[in-house]
């Protein structure tokens, strides 16, 4: 593919977070990217058996894509996988929990926004997924906590919350606030400790999305 070749002014680095067939051969996809936040695009002839278009268009995929402004809409003209997360794709759990955080970004992100921070963090979620040392109801929990945290509407539990808490779920609570994406996955938790974090950063995010998420429901009845 022949992405690095073109006019690094069109090229962008992002995950797809949606990919919808249109016509008979074209995807309307859905990208969030470091550079421009969350924008639309039509990958024409993507669907194709021969297009080099039909990999990079896919949902989950992370790379560079040329992005090209038409008369009404933009065009992914060439793009360049760097990472497909196969591991998610052949195991149906991690997958539903890939696409659980593919639906609460493209729901949270906006156009023309900094979303660097948020595209960071899933790509950490979605490499943690894959690991499987890495409990997946821990990875939930961090990413929707740091979701939160990121949108700027993290509370710190006051002193009555706190009592309630084990002081080791607290302390994991304040170190996902505060660490950078790449470190997220440093610490392993008691089940006990674990057990908690989830109830926590589940209602955490549940406050501050105020959205049902069909993803969501199909990981619930796992």
């Amino acid at each position: 593919m022949g992405a690095a070749n073109s006019n690094p002014d069109d090229a962008v680095n992002g995950i797809v977070l949606k990919s919808t067939p249109v016509g008979e051969y074209d995807r309307r996809v859905v990208l969030l990217t470091a550079e421009r936040g969350k924008i639309s695009c039509f990958a024409r002839g993507a669907r194709r058996q021969n297009s080099h278009l039909m990999g990079p268009s896919t949902e989950m995929t992370f790379g560079r894509f040329v992005i090209r402004s038409g008369k009404s809409s933009n065009v992914m003209a060439d793009a360049e996988i760097v990472n497909y997360f196969g591991g998610l794709r052949s195991d149906m759990d991690a997958c539903f929990y890939g696409m659980y955080f593919l639906e609460v970004m493209d729901y949270i992100t906006r156009e023309n926004n900094d979303e660097a921070m948020l595209l960071k963090l899933l790509y950490v979620c979605l490499r943690a997924l894959e690991k499987p040392s890495v409990p997946r109801t821990l990875v939930r929990a961090v990413f929707e906590l740091k979701c939160v945290v990121i949108e700027g509407e993290f509370r710190e539990p006051d002193d009555r919350t706190r009592q309630k808490l084990l002081p080791d779920t607290v302390y994991a609570m304040l170190f996902i606030a505060s660490a950078p994406p790449e470190k997220l996955f440093s610490f392993t938790l008691s089940d006990e400790v674990l057990s908690e974090l989830v109830r926590f950063s589940r209602k955490a995010a549940s406050d501050y999305f105020r959205h049902s998420f069909k993803s969501a429901e199909l990981l619930d009845v796992l």
